[in-house]
């Protein structure tokens, strides 16, 4: 029996979008049903994101078709640069510096709601509290940071600075701070869900019987569910501070090996954004690790 997989109904609607921006509601509905959805939860769904203008709305029923608006289009995907990332280091080609990368800020009470954006973006990013308003980070995210302060309001109350020295009381080996100030256990965790959603998937995209489309777009959600629910904690530390084996290594190898899958099934449709992004990290992951 393989571990069910829950998929939030916004999730499935952003992952139906096609590289022309549109997701066609007869494919949504078709792809719901096999997820176990309701006609009606669908609708209210695209009722919400329609409101909120997260896209335009065009015809009836299931011959109606969604189109996607900008700010939709470009927060598709789990950041495709931090998945690249993984890989990498997966593949021993971001070994660590030793350098770890702190942001301090002091943002006043009247900016709360920036602050408390500021705060939620930086743990986002993979850091840690030390004590209130330092966070830390094993990469380097000033780019990140910056531009997510820049956009907040908060640029000038921002404080970036780096460091080979880091003790935490009488703490200051590396791998011991990083099980210290991260739940690592929480996170291996969830890898260890992720290989259990993957590998069945993985069966049926390499064995003898025909999927139909809706069959795999079902999967290509569901992994592009689990693997977000796995990547979105993982302050992604360089496996130098990481217990080994780390079963985030393993679960991303059988991700690679079920989106190099999903391509072998074409039927000539029209793929979603989602399918070339990941087929395109997986291929340079591929290509990298045959060099």
């Amino acid at each position: 029996m393989t571990d069910h997989v829950e998929i939030p109904t916004r999730l499935l609607v952003h992952a139906l979008i096609r590289e022309d921006g549109t997701v066609g509601a007869d494919e949504l509905y078709t792809v719901a049903g096999t997820l176990g959805m309701s006609d009606q939860q669908v609708r209210l769904c695209v009722k919400r994101l329609v409101a909120e203008k997260r896209f335009t709305h065009e015809g009836r029923g299931r011959r109606a078709v969604l189109h996607a608006t900008e700010d939709t289009t470009q927060a598709l995907a789990p950041n495709a640069d931090f998945l690249r990332l993984a890989f990498r280091q997966d593949a021993g080609l971001a070994p660590w510096d030793g350098v770890w990368h702190l942001a301090a800020f002091a943002v006043p009470e009247s900016s709360r709601t920036a602050r408390d954006s500021l705060r939620e973006t930086l743990v986002h990013l993979g850091g840690a509290p030390l004590q209130g308003g330092l966070y830390v980070c094993a990469n380097a995210w000033e780019p990140y940071v910056e531009d997510a302060a820049h956009r907040l309001g908060v640029h000038g109350a921002l404080t970036l600075l780096s460091t080979t020295d880091l003790r935490r009381g009488d703490v200051r080996e590396p791998a011991e701070l990083a099980r210290d100030l991260w739940p690592l256990q929480e996170i291996a965790d969830r890898y260890h869900r992720l290989s259990r959603i993957a590998r069945p998937r993985l069966d049926r995209l390499t064995g003898s019987a025909e999927l139909s489309p809706s069959e795999l777009l079902t999967i290509a959600v569901e992994l592009a569910a689990e693997l977000s629910r796995a990547m979105e904690p993982d302050p992604l530390l360089p496996p130098q501070l990481l217990p080994r084996p780390w079963p985030g290594t393993q679960a991303r190898e059988l991700i690679a090996r079920c989106w190099a899958a999903l391509p072998e099934h074409g039927h000539g449709e029209a793929r979603p954004v989602l399918f070339h992004l990941y087929a395109d990290i997986t291929r340079e992951a591929a290509e990298r690790a045959t060099r």
